[in-house]
């Protein structure tokens, strides 16, 4: 393996003239040679090494939000980096590996936009995200997604909505019978009655929503939401959609 020269210079940028010593023994060799020895020991491990090392001092300053950042740089994955600290909590503490992960997540979803953040969020889920909800858009503010699970004896889908999306207010309406039973299976959202105050929907929340009742339900406005949407059958069944949820009362749910 070619040696690769690290280039240090933070000593000197922040101690420099107060302890330029310090500075040099940081740059040039706590850098500039022991992390430049690659060919005896990779930048990945090193990197590795060093996570491990801060996290069981308890240390989770800048210091360990740059390592961080310089083992995702050398090629540690979000699945790594989760391994890792869940191994090293067994050994440095469970409260030091919380205090780890918070920084570690905040390091590898910094750059998870759009179809990327759509990509790690099916990783948490076990039932598919589907296809963009475009026939019903139109009563959604957002994007939301539907997938078919089942189609016979008990037909349900999954609904996924992106963060911030939540449908209209509606009702659906029946005879007699009817309603729907909704199923929370990733991220966090709301569900809201009328007249009654919102409630929180984690994975595993069960639903019951009652037929002629006016409610909407959304996800969280920083998190993704998928339920399993279950029709109850019913007489004379409908779907009525009305206006949507007002942005700013949305945007206080939760705080």
């Amino acid at each position: 393996m070619a040696q690769q020269k690290i280039v240090q210079t933070a000593g000197r940028n922040q101690l420099g003239d107060f302890a330029p010593e310090f500075a040099h023994l940081n740059d040039d060799i706590l850098f500039g040679e022991v992390w430049s020895r690659n060919d005896l020991l990779s930048l990945r491990d090193r990197s590795i090494v060093t996570i491990t090392s801060l996290i069981s001092q308890g240390i989770t300053d800048s210091s360990l939000i740059y390592h961080l950042q310089t083992a995702k740089n050398n090629g540690i994955t979000r699945t790594e980096i989760s391994e890792i600290i869940t191994h090293i909590a067994f050994y440095a503490g469970w409260p030091k590996a919380w205090a780890a992960f918070r920084l570690a997540k905040e390091v590898w979803n910094e750059d998870i936009k759009g179809d990327d953040a759509k990509a790690q969020y099916q990783k948490e889920i076990i039932f598919p995200i589907g296809n963009p909800n475009d026939a019903y858009a139109k009563y959604f503010i957002g994007q939301s997604y539907l997938a078919p699970i089942s189609t016979s004896q008990i037909p349900f889908m999954n609904v996924t909505f992106e963060p911030g999306c939540r449908n209209n207010w509606h009702i659906h309406k029946a005879e007699k019978g009817g309603g729907q039973m909704l199923v929370g299976v990733g991220g966090k959202g709301w569900y809201q009655e009328e007249g009654k105050e919102p409630v929180e929907i984690l994975p595993g929340t069960v639903i019951h929503i009652p037929a002629n009742v006016k409610h909407w339900h959304g996800a969280a406005k920083d998190s993704w939401m998928s339920h399993l949407a279950f029709e109850i059958p019913g007489e004379d069944t409908e779907n009525i959609w009305l206006e949507p949820v007002e942005e700013e009362y949305y945007m206080k749910i939760g705080e």
